[in-house]
């Protein structure tokens, strides 16, 4: 199994909301158009969206400096801790859009197991929903696409996840059904709460409560 990061494992929302609400009222944006755009993408991919006559490296630097910062209410998702206890660490892996710096902090901020399988916007040149972060996840963790399973909770990434040939449980503490639905999920959730995973001799075997199926 791949996971994405923030909205999946980590309830980095509110600091998400704060920082880029913040950056988006100093340079005259809707506050609220930039959260939405900001989720499940490289900070870099908006900001050079948002922003194209800046200097996006070092604006990049400014977000990410105060995302280091801004950890308060930083905990695990509803499930996660269960759920990735039953796994071997060569089973599991997680593919954020945030660099290795930010999402390892988070992750130990939260209580959770910094993973073996790491993929970070250090290791990619396309963010999500580009392919190429869920390819180097399934050439990472070493199983073929079609034997994955990715978790994820941003259209961008459920996007970025189906492109590279992998299958999706898409989780709603983010975006809205329809919205993960046009994006490709096989699956729909309410959080890793619902998702039961046990290991035998066949691989995985996964349970999912009151999913939708596609």
């Amino acid at each position: 199994m791949l996971f994405d990061l923030d909205g999946v494992l980590v309830d980095s929302t509110p600091a998400v909301e704060r920082v880029w609400a913040a950056w988006a009222r100093e340079h005259g944006m809707d506050p609220e158009d930039t959260v939405r755009r900001a989720h499940g993408r490289p900070s870099i991919a908006t900001i050079r969206e948002l922003l194209p006559h800046a200097d996006a490296e070092e604006e990049d630097a400014i977000v990410e400096e105060r995302e280091l910062h801004d950890m308060e209410g930083m905990v695990a998702l509803p499930g996660a801790i269960e759920l990735l206890s039953v796994f071997p660490e060569n089973r599991w892996g997680v593919v954020t859009s945030g660099t290795r710096t930010l999402a390892s902090k988070r992750l130990h901020t939260a209580g959770l197991p910094i993973p073996r399988q790491f993929v970070t916007a250090s290791d990619i040149r396309k963010g999500k929903p580009d392919p190429e972060p869920y390819l180097i996840g399934v050439e990472v963790i070493g199983f073929p696409a079609a034997g994955c399973i990715v978790v994820e909770d941003a259209p961008a990434g459920v996007m970025s996840a189906r492109a590279a040939g992998t299958r999706v449980i898409a989780l709603r503490t983010t975006a809205k059904d329809a919205e993960l639905l046009a994006a490709g999920a096989n699956w729909i959730v309410d959080d890793l709460a619902s998702v039961c995973g046990m290991v035998n001799h066949s691989g995985l075997e996964l349970e999912l409560k009151n999913a939708i199926i596609v």
